[in-house]
């Protein structure tokens, strides 16, 4: 199979979670740690992402976090294309920061 930038995938979970009491921070925290197992990386302490090989794979990264939504809070799920992420513009202050390279694709036969 080629691999090519519209086949791949990348996932953003956004969230905003209460934090109000004991019981909906450990549940805020929970919801973040699951991500983290699930290959999700920080982008921002709200916005996690995740690259995903093909649609069918983030097919079943969704499916894992409806299973994880904690009971408040909002969650939203946006894929998008490898090539839509390639025009990302990042910036810390006023300086452009260079986007991270995209996991390496191990292929097997």
């Amino acid at each position: 199979m080629e691999l090519n930038g519209y086949r791949i995938m990348w996932l953003f979970v956004f969230f905003d979670l209460p934090t109000d009491t004991k019981k909906d921070r450990k549940n805020a925290q929970h919801f973040r740690k699951n991500l983290l197992k699930d290959g999700f990386t920080m982008m921002q302490f709200s916005v996690y992402v995740r690259h995903c090989a093909s649609g069918e794979s983030a097919d079943v990264h969704e499916k894992r976090i409806n299973k994880l939504l904690p009971p408040l809070g909002k969650v939203s799920i946006l894929r998008i294309t490898d090539k839509q992420f390639g025009n990302i513009l990042n910036f810390w202050g006023k300086f452009e920061v260079p986007k991270e390279p995209p996991p390496q694709q191990l292929e097997l036969f």
